[in-house]
């Protein structure tokens, strides 16, 4: 028998990921393909890039999006780091509009909720006991909550308050990058803000999750919070991942 196979595609501030995923390993089967996010990145202009790396794959089957959103029966609730135009959108219906698909055969969920998702489900076992966040560093920092390895889905602690500010316009990796910061001053950004969320949820594990993931040795090591924080261990793929796993069970945010 053949691994059973799904489809995912991860929308970013950055990017738009997408790629067939064997969903009895947890990883991509073969490479993704990577777009750059459209500027504007309205509805439309998106929906026109999924189309365009689904149809680069030959794909006929179910299809997970995520976005970087709170997403509320495939509606859209929150807009932070898309085009303001996808609030209230109803993005499930677009995206199967758009590919071709019955109403159900698109799923649509938050980006973090789905690498938390691909994490719990393909990471080390231990990794499901107890309250568990994972945390993607990206163009803005988003949350996936999970208790026993079951998810509270559309959390949203990127935005907690920290000294006065949104936490990701101070310790998203986008900041990183734009204010040229070091892995040390960057690590005390980060501290500040995990000591916040420390505070709130007190956490059994931290997951890091995002493209900085993949750099865990260089500032991993520097944060000085009390609760056990890794390095994510599908890395960038696992929005990906996340949601091709979300389109088999059928399962929106």
């Amino acid at each position: 028998m053949g691994a059973t196979l799904g489809f995912g595609v991860d929308i970013g501030g950055s990017g738009i990921k997408g790629g067939v995923v064997d969903l009895d390993a947890g990883k991509l089967q073969g490479e993704r393909l990577r777009i750059p996010t459209p500027d504007p990145s309205k509805p439309d202009a998106v929906a026109e890039v999924v189309r365009q790396i689904v149809d680069e794959f030959g794909w006929t089957g179910k299809v997970g999006v995520t976005l970087p959103a709170v997403i509320k029966n495939g509606t859209v609730a929150t807009a932070a780091n898309i085009d303001k135009d996808w609030m209230g959108t109803d993005a499930a219906t677009l995206f199967a509009q758009r590919l071709g698909r019955q109403p159900g055969d698109v799923v649509v969920l938050n980006d973090a909720d789905a690498a938390g998702v691909a994490e719990i489900t393909y990471g080390w076992p231990q990794d499901r006991e107890g309250v568990v966040i994972l945390l993607t560093f990206g163009t803005g920092i988003g949350s996936a909550l999970f208790r026993d390895g079951t998810l509270v889905p559309n959390t949203e602690f990127g935005h907690l308050e920290v000294d006065g500010h949104d936490a990701e316009t101070r310790a998203a990796a986008s900041v990183k990058e734009e204010n040229d910061l070091s892995w040390a001053d960057w690590a005390k950004r980060v501290t500040r803000y995990l000591r916040s969320v420390e505070d709130l949820i007190w956490p059994d594990l931290i997951i890091a999750g995002g493209g900085v993931s993949k750099k865990a040795d260089k500032w991993l090591p520097l944060l000085e919070v009390r609760t056990k924080v890794v390095a994510a261990e599908l890395r960038n793929d696992a929005g990906i991942v996340g949601a091709a796993l979300a389109a088999r069970q059928g399962h929106h945010g």
